[in-house]
């Protein structure tokens, strides 16, 4: 017969797992995200100039939010815990609504292009709050907080498996993100080299 203190760990032991699935989901939306967001800002950069002199504060704000972006979500990863929560939940939405503003506003100015990544960044942005959330809700019901009841997890073949569903997912949603931005439409398809092919 089982104590009741082994089937409390039960549901805690599976917790702990879902927490180490939904935070490392949470770290590739935010890798993901930060590189759209930079591939925004150099699209924005190469577009700038005397005609659009407001691109170039837009590529500025892009490049700053990638930026932080992507040092948040490594410190998060690195800590097993998202930095700056308060501040996060305020700026993740912030962030949703600018990308919701530029796909609108993107539409007549000569950028419609970038609005696949302005979607690809908003998606993620969504993935990432929606996570984190979830984590912050996770830790405040957690008696101990978090890392509390870490024994007995699941085995790192199944953390692996779920790990891989997600950076598939994320890949799925960066990829044309950065294939609409300029680098993107200039990079070199696989399998050819930048030189092109000379015929004899």
């Amino acid at each position: 017969m089982m104590t009741s203190q082994a089937i409390a760990a039960v549901p805690a032991t599976q917790g702990t797992y879902r927490s180490d699935a939904v935070r490392l989901f949470a770290g590739f939306a935010g890798l993901g995200a930060a590189a759209v967001n930079l591939a925004v800002a150099s699209s924005l950069f190469a577009a700038a100039g005397t005609d659009f002199p407001g691109r170039a504060a837009g590529a500025t704000a892009a490049l700053l939010w990638g930026a932080a972006l992507l040092g948040w979500t490594v410190a998060g990863l690195s800590r097993n815990r998202f930095p700056m929560p308060r501040a996060s939940a305020l700026l993740l939405p912030a962030a949703a609504a600018a990308h919701v503003a530029a796909i609108v506003l993107g539409a007549g100015s000569g950028m419609a292009g970038l609005g696949i990544s302005h979607l690809a960044a908003l998606l993620l942005t969504l993935m990432i709050l929606a996570a984190t959330s979830w984590l912050g809700h996770r830790a405040r019901n957690l008696p101990g907080g978090p890392g509390q009841n870490t024994s007995g997890r699941p085995g790192a073949g199944t953390l692996l498996a779920a790990a891989f569903a997600g950076a598939l997912l994320v890949a799925a949603i960066t990829t044309p993100g950065l294939a609409a931005s300029t680098a993107g439409q200039f990079a070199v398809p696989h399998g050819e080299h930048a030189g092109g092919h000379h015929s004899p």
